[in-house]
């Protein structure tokens, strides 16, 4: 550690809004200590080698699109290229595969994804055609919101610009949408069942499933930004954006201490000054605490007497974790033989969820605290757009299981009996290999290696993601926009002078945006 144990800004754990709020605050001149418990920056945004030497698997996140259109990255891409960050573009973004081996696909190329359409019902066609003139429309206004501190001056002056352009009908249809589950949405738009279910999967990144309110947004933007735009995921690796986040802060003065874990926030008269770390050493902030964790952790740890503010204490602490996840990474000697054709290999995202019911069925039964008989699915195949991933003709999948319960109580298969991750994480990957067998036949038989990451495995290496739950937290309508992690408080400051929180916890969320942590570091620092 540098001489001085004294910053401007103290920010704890090194995740990516972390490092994105550090690397704000020391452009506009602020010192600045970010301090991770583990050994690697990243939160959940780390690649490694979990299976076999040469083989580069994104642990948890993948998908660096958000980043990559981020407003973060339009102010300070250049210092970030400096220090390494590069994507690699996907022509070809999402699919679906059906069991009757058809699939349906979006690519970046309109007139691919049209063709498709077609093929299916024309008139699903002429309504993707009329979504993406809309999108022209809306999305202006959806971004503006997905960009602005909630709530804000500048986000009232966002609603009334758009009222003023675009009329009172607009505005409520936008209000109305905002609330909207996916079904109805995908139902007042298309009739093609395979369309929709490859829509609704997008809900189930977070925890929509299709029937619930507030979860048309985020298919909604995917679907949209990805025919606009692509997706991208990182040159080598999602770590690119992580190195570069930490080489562009130290470039601006900037530090960030790893096996640094914080144990406590120094407090006195109501105002953060400071953290202790595990090995007894004080920080001492000059003008802000930043905690880039999960309410869980910073108002049931690192605040052990309370922020003096009882009553909103216990609503940090009720903030509700979403359901949990699984992570399987596997080694192949080739990607996956999808039955419904081989253009599937081409894609960045395989989604194995056919319909509504079957999302409904897995997210219900995890929610009951069953092992789901069949999970949805989301096959990552990043190789395909970046082969350095792999030795040459080697391949990884990145498989994300969704969802999962933290605490198992049973199996609604009725085939695995134990109740501790511990014991049963090897048995419901093989569950998750079998499903996509049934896809992709012959894929078993192409692994190498296989690394197998449950909910507990998740919590263990980054303890914001609370259960395995890869959101920092539901993301259902009272825990989202102002709910964001708790009414009151979703600007960031805390009920304690100079204390703040970053993070997929808090607005906008989760994903790879940087959007919290940018907002953050504007409002201290300056735009």
């Amino acid at each position: 550690m540098a001489a001085a144990a004294t910053f401007d800004a103290v920010i704890i754990g090194a995740g990516h809004n972390g490092l994105a709020a550090a690397v704000h605050l020391a452009k506009c001149g602020w010192s600045v200590g970010v301090f991770e418990a583990k050994g690697e920056a990243g939160g959940a945004v780390k690649t490694r080698e979990v299976t076999l030497p040469g083989f580069r698997h994104d642990l948890a996140a993948m998908n660096l699109s958000m980043f990559a259109g981020s407003p973060f990255l339009r102010e300070h891409g250049e210092g970030l290229s400096r220090h390494g960050l590069a994507f690699a573009p996907a022509a070809h973004c999402f699919a679906s595969a059906f069991p009757d081996k058809s699939w349906f696909g979006v690519s970046k190329d309109p007139a691919l994804t049209m063709a498709r359409l077609n093929a299916l019902d024309p008139g699903d066609a002429e309504a993707w055609d009329a979504m993406m003139q809309r999108f022209g429309k809306d999305a202006p206004h959806i971004f503006g919101l997905l960009g602005n501190v909630m709530p804000s001056w500048a986000t009232a002056k966002l609603i009334w610009t758009a009222w003023r352009a675009n009329g009172s009908a607009w505005t409520l249809d936008m209000l109305r949408f905002l609330t909207m589950p996916t079904r109805t949405w995908a139902a007042a738009h298309f009739r093609n069942d395979k369309v929709k279910a490859t829509l609704a999967a997008w809900g189930m990144h977070l925890d929509f499933p299709p029937d619930v309110s507030g979860g048309a947004l985020f298919p909604y933007l995917e679907s949209m930004t990805n025919q606009a735009f692509g997706m991208v995921v990182g040159q080598g690796g999602a770590d690119t954006m992580i190195k570069a986040l930490s080489g562009y802060l130290g470039e601006l003065g900037g530090e960030v201490h790893l096996n640094a874990p914080v144990t406590e926030v120094i407090h006195s008269a109501g105002s953060a000054s400071g953290i202790r770390l595990a090995d007894g050493r004080t920080i001492t902030a000059r003008r802000a605490v930043i905690a880039n964790v999960t309410p869980r952790l910073l108002f049931g740890k690192l605040l052990p007497g309370g922020s003096g503010n009882p009553a909103a204490d216990e609503k940090f602490k009720a903030f509700r974790p979403g359901p949990g996840t699984m992570m399987v990474h596997l080694a192949l000697d080739g990607l996956p033989d999808w039955s419904a054709g081989k253009e599937l290999q081409d894609f960045a995202y395989v989604h194995i969820a056919p319909d509504f019911a079957y999302m409904n069925r897995a997210y219900g039964q995890a929610m009951d605290g069953l092992l789901p008989e069949a999970p949805v699915l989301v096959v990552g195949q990043p190789t395909t757009l970046d082969p350095s991933r792999a030795p040459e003709g080697k391949h990884i999948l990145w498989v994300q299981v969704r969802v999962l319960p933290k605490h198992v109580k049973g199996d609604a298969a009725g085939e695995i009996g134990g109740r501790h991750w511990s014991t049963i994480r090897e048995a419901y990957a093989d569950r998750v290999v079998s499903i996509i067998e049934q896809y992709a036949p012959g894929t078993r038989d192409k692994i190498l290696a296989r690394a197998v990451f449950s909910p507990d495995d998740l919590e263990e290496e980054n303890p914001c993601l609370v259960g395995g739950d890869n959101l920092s937290g539901s993301h259902h309508l009272d825990q989202n926009f102002l709910f964001r992690p708790v009414a009151g408080y979703s600007r960031y400051k805390m009920p304690m002078g100079r204390l703040y929180m970053c993070g997929a916890a808090t607005w906008p969320g989760a994903g790879t945006g940087a959007g919290s942590g940018y907002l953050l570091g504007r409002m201290l620092g300056g735009a």
